[in-house]
């Protein structure tokens, strides 16, 4: 496919993953305190069953895309530590890989049962450290060298 292609359902995947978890965490946690607690579980219950329903077809762009650009750069994968953006590349793919272990065991668990509450909370921060850091790497890669 097409590098500009694959580079567009990137980014466009990567801004609808980005910004729901910005809204999990940053805005729906300032609503927290201004709803009472049942309101709440119902909003964030609604929430999780609208997420659930599309950010595996959001994840499955972003990763099969991300994978096709990876493919492009394959040569400074295969040699990470000779260029800045090799490495920074491998860095950014390694925290991906740990965002798609987060969003299965987040899948798991919401199966089981067991996700809410504080592993909830911690969850999502991770992500949204994960996805912050991922995000500044991108541009990163292609403006830092040494």
């Amino acid at each position: 496919m097409n590098y500009g292609v694959l580079l567009a359902l990137h980014l466009l995947a990567a801004i609808a993953f980005a910004g729901t978890v910005f809204f999990e965490v940053i805005v729906l946690e300032g609503v927290r305190k201004h709803l009472p607690p049942g309101i709440m579980r119902a909003v964030e219950a609604a929430i999780g069953n609208r997420t659930t329903a599309v950010m595996p077809w959001v994840l499955l762009t972003l990763y099969a895309a991300g994978l096709g650009l990876a493919w492009q750069h394959r040569a400074a994968l295969a040699q990470p530590l000779a260029s800045s953006f090799g490495l920074l590349l491998t860095i950014k793919i390694a925290l991906a890989a740990s965002v798609f272990g987060h969003f299965v065991a987040a899948m798991l668990w919401r199966r089981r049962g067991v996700l809410g509450g504080r592993r909830s909370h911690r969850l999502h921060l991770s992500v949204f450290c994960h996805v912050l850091t991922i995000v500044v790497l991108a541009k990163a890669m292609f403006y830092l060298q040494w």
